[in-house]
């Protein structure tokens, strides 16, 4: 006697090269293939600026966008002497350094009082601050011009510092907030229950938390300060305090024939700042997405 076994319906095996719930790999290919041209447009001035900066008059002429054949420093060495870069570049490090000090100082501790007071008075002067990153700063450059010479500060370092940091202040302000309203305040809490001020509680408490924020505030304000030329042209011009930007606008007048050594200048003025964020990039996203789940 046989026993008949019943079977369901046989399940039918996916098509090969196509899993479950992935997409197929010709629009993974493609999206690559996206981001690949995306990116050798953004690079491609990169390489333009280098390329030109290596050859002299003549391979800048016959081919300007060909790799240089053979390469030359001549350039780099013949911008710095003649644009005076080494005057500018530590003028530049100055004022953006001085800047960035007292920027991180009140900036992180105006943030952690209106992150803390988030109604009333707090609140108030957390719209205030918004408003400063709302209305554009060219509004207020005569008055803000007549105040610094009032002060005799034109042509100083501490001109261009106390007009850099009440520029960047608002904006410094509001990504501290938005990141520190995003910590626990159990760390703080703890501490004045242990014996602290508010004052030690941020020092070091608080503080050493935001570290991401801090270099996306590095970043963001150094960018802006190193390459503002229409501030220092107005407040430095004519001085021996000239930052970088003025310094290149100068010797790319004076030698705009000679684009080798303008291209040379301007490479030089671009690395450190490009150093710089190299270094500090990966916090840049991480201070963002902090400020973002506040």
């Amino acid at each position: 006697m046989s026993i008949a076994t019943t079977r369901g319906p046989a399940k039918q095996s996916p098509e090969r090269g196509v899993r479950p719930g992935r997409r197929p790999r010709y629009g993974r290919y493609a999206l690559e293939l996206l981001m690949i041209a995306v990116a050798v447009v953004f690079l491609f001035p990169v390489y333009a600026l280098v390329t030109l900066a290596m050859k002299d008059p003549r391979q800048i002429s016959e081919s300007p966008l060909s790799p240089p054949s053979p390469p030359t420093f001549a350039n780099f060495g013949d911008a710095w002497s003649s644009a005076s870069l080494g005057p500018a570049l530590l003028n530049s490090t100055i004022i953006t350094v001085a800047s960035l000090l007292l920027l991180i100082v009140l900036g992180s501790t105006g943030a952690y009082y209106l992150a803390r007071r988030a109604r009333g008075l707090g609140y108030g002067l957390y719209i205030l601050f918004l408003l400063g990153i709302v209305l554009p700063f060219q509004l207020g450059m005569i008055p803000l011009y007549k105040l610094v010479d009032d002060l005799g500060w034109l042509g100083t370092y501490q001109g261009m510092v106390f007009f850099y940091t009440g520029i960047q202040l608002p904006f410094t302000v509001f990504l501290y907030t938005g990141f520190i309203r995003a910590l626990p305040q159990d760390y703080a809490q703890a501490a004045l229950i242990d014996g602290c001020n508010h004052r030690q509680a941020f020092t070091r408490i608080v503080f050493p938390l935001l570290r991401p924020i801090t270099g996306t505030v590095i970043i963001l304000n150094a960018v802006f300060i190193w390459n503002d030329f229409f501030t220092p042209l107005l407040y430095l011009g004519g001085s021996d305090k000239e930052t970088v930007p003025v310094g290149v606008f100068a010797f790319v007048g004076q030698y705009v024939s000679d684009y080798g050594l303008v291209f040379a200048g301007l490479v030089l003025a671009a690395l450190p700042i490009l150093v710089v964020f190299v270094l500090l990039q990966r916090y840049v996203i991480k201070g963002f997405a902090g400020g973002l789940k506040g």
